[in-house]
């Protein structure tokens, strides 16, 4: 049914569970699957209108590269150990819920398969969501994987 299936993660265990479900159900279907990361944007975050915000900016792209590229080896090592093949991305955006949609854009994906932190109520509220922004603004269907509690 899913010919390609899209695994957002952070790295956090929450997305390691869904990286699971996300490559079980891509091994039942047979699906190609791509895992993408996000590194946060730090120029876009440090911006400042009232002057200029003391930062080195190529060490903090390095810092969220050797991240993203941690993250990503444990990707392929679990993929392995499930007997599943995947491809890895990692991208660099002030928005993770953009850079999620658009990613699945371009390599046209028919599922995003992402965790969701499960927060209710006022921290729901006021800590948002990327999970949600996600289910919100993409075209493509989004199977959210939720902690089992």
């Amino acid at each position: 049914m899913f010919k390609h299936i899209l695994i957002p993660t952070d790295g956090s265990k929450l997305s390691e569970a869904a990286l699971h479900a996300g490559l079980q159900l891509a091994k039942e279907q047979g699906s190609e699957v791509t895992v993408l990361y996000v590194m946060p944007d730090y120029s876009a975050l440090m911006y400042s209108g009232e002057g200029m915000v003391a930062y080195n900016p190529s060490e903090l792209r390095k810092d969220a590269e050797r991240m993203a590229d941690k993250v990503l080896q444990g990707v392929q090592d679990i993929a392995k150990a499930d007997g599943v093949d995947c491809k890895t991305a990692r991208t660099m955006n002030f928005s993770v819920h953009q850079a999620i949609i658009q990613q699945a854009k371009d390599s046209q994906c028919d599922l995003i398969c992402m965790a969701s932190h499960g927060r209710k109520g006022i921290a729901g509220i006021l800590l948002g969501s990327e999970t949600q922004r996600v289910l919100v603004n993409s075209s493509v269907p989004v199977l959210v994987h939720r902690p089992v509690v």
